[in-house]
């Protein structure tokens, strides 16, 4: 049996993710190789939000709240990883902070992040950000289409990296904004 018939017989012919029955395609779960353990059924609106061709989706994502249950390890990897992504958002890092994934799986969880990051988000320091972050603006900065000014020393927590390593993504005002990474600084 190929690695596709076996994902869709454990799926009931559904992404293993959102539910969707249409454009189903395997997604190899990095770094590991191809196998059935390690790959997952999705759809093309999953697949290519996970792979970064499409923007995230919050709405879409909230799906994760029944599929980072599944018992199948490389669903809940995939689901920890989105939930890594979004973890600014208030119910992501709730969903986050549910989830229980044993040593093995946390390592293959966090190892696949890092392939998914080439280059390291860098403050104003030359220091390392992370998903989940708090930094603090060293600058006053005119947002855009918001019409306020996020001023200098403006907290930002629970920060989001984005596929651009120069820029981050948080709260302020209660509005979801883009930051320069090199306007903050790590707190």
């Amino acid at each position: 049996m190929s690695i596709e018939q076996t994902l869709l017989s454990r799926s009931n012919q559904a992404c293993e993710l959102c539910g969707a029955t249409d454009s189903l395609v395997v997604y190899e779960v990095p770094p590991e190789e191809a196998h059935a353990d390690k790959c997952i059924l999705v759809c093309e609106t999953c697949q290519s939000q996970i792979s970064g061709d499409a923007e995230l989706d919050m709405t879409h994502w909230r799906c994760l709240n029944d599929s980072m249950w599944s018992q199948v390890p490389a669903v809940q990897i995939v689901a920890w990883r989105m939930l890594k992504k979004l973890s600014t958002e208030g119910w992501a890092q709730d969903l986050l902070d549910m989830l229980y994934l044993d040593e093995e799986m946390l390592k293959w969880a966090e190892s696949g992040l890092v392939e998914l990051n080439d280059e390291p988000t860098l403050d104003c320091n030359g220091t390392a950000l992370q998903a989940g972050d708090t930094v603090t603006l060293v600058k006053d900065l005119n947002v855009k289409g918001a019409n306020f000014t996020a001023k200098r020393g403006t907290a930002v927590r629970g920060i989001a990296l984005s596929s651009n390593p120069e820029h981050i993504e948080g709260k302020v005002n209660g509005q979801r904004i883009v930051i320069i990474s090199a306007y903050t600084k790590k707190s």
